[in-house]
């Protein structure tokens, strides 16, 4: 359930593993007591959670859950010295074809591994097993965003390599998806030219907690009213040390810094994992 937008109680989420096929079912139900109850088709356990009168005590009491299980995942990230990266946008702003993009042209150099999490449908994590990359789709049902327990669930299925890097490609949502850490290591919002440059500072939340911005199809400029300056000016007031990367994953203008940012981050990650391991 997501306090935020409205979610409904009563939930599915599925988590496909396209290597075997098998699909793992985890339904969420509300007693008449507002006991929730999520239990598993594979896991038999069942985690309860009471729910509060008022929606403040609800959601931070789903936070707080949810922190606990992603300082967890972030434990996991570390032991295996695997980063982490969690991208966000609205449904159509070019996350699947970034990514996909960005698996063809680094998979020589880097292992990379994706959750994908769309609400229905594995079309997008089809696209990713294509490039040859391992991937895990998880359908959140009628949620709107993937959670710290999603990952860690789809985790055990991906099963990625140690020194590598993970992916997660979020639900489609400029809202709640930024309210739920999953444990990654940093958060990345994608923005086309299509959506408008007031964005940022419509949908601050997002833009404030990301450290990357990627703003993609500016092959598209020539054809749009899009004031580029004005939605970078407006990322910067929402979060000043926001870094923005301006891209086509179509033609691959732009693709090089951002190639470049990932690779110092994945340089100065392991560089300072080996470290700490050596103390």
């Amino acid at each position: 359930m997501c306090v935020t937008c409205g979610c409904s109680d009563d939930s599915e989420t599925k988590i496909t593993n396209l290597e075997t096929g098998e699909a793992e079912h985890h339904h969420t139900h509300t007693l008449a007591d507002g006991t929730v109850i999520t239990h598993s088709h594979i896991e038999a356990s069942q985690v309860h959670a009471k729910i509060h009168n008022t929606t403040i005590s609800l959601e931070q009491d789903i936070l707080a859950k949810n922190n606990l299980i992603a300082a967890q995942n972030r434990g996991w990230f570390k032991g295996r010295n695997i980063l982490a990266l969690n991208l966000m946008s609205s449904p159509g702003a070019g996350k699947t074809t970034l990514l996909t993009q960005t698996i063809n042209d680094l998979k020589h150099q880097l292992s990379i591994s994706v959750i994908e999490g769309d609400q229905e449908t594995a079309n997008d994590a089809k696209k990713i097993k294509e490039t040859g990359s391992k991937v895990i789709q998880i359908n959140t049902g009628t949620g709107c965003h993937l959670d710290a327990s999603m990952i860690d669930r789809g985790l055990q299925q991906l099963n990625p390599p140690l020194n590598s890097l993970v992916m997660i490609e979020n639900v489609g949502n400029l809202v709640c998806p930024a309210l739920f850490d999953l444990g990654e290591n940093a958060k990345v919002v994608i923005l086309s030219v299509t959506e408008g440059e007031d964005k940022p500072i419509k949908y601050p939340h997002i833009f404030r907690a990301s450290d990357i911005m990627i703003l993609t199809k500016i092959d598209l400029l020539p054809y749009l009213q899009f004031d580029v300056q004005k939605c970078i000016e407006y990322a910067k007031e929402v979060n000043p040390q926001i870094q923005i990367f301006q891209v086509s994953a179509t033609s691959g203008a732009g693709l090089e810094n951002w190639y470049k940012w990932l690779s110092e981050k994945i340089t100065s990650f392991f560089t300072s994992k080996s470290i700490t391991n050596s103390l």
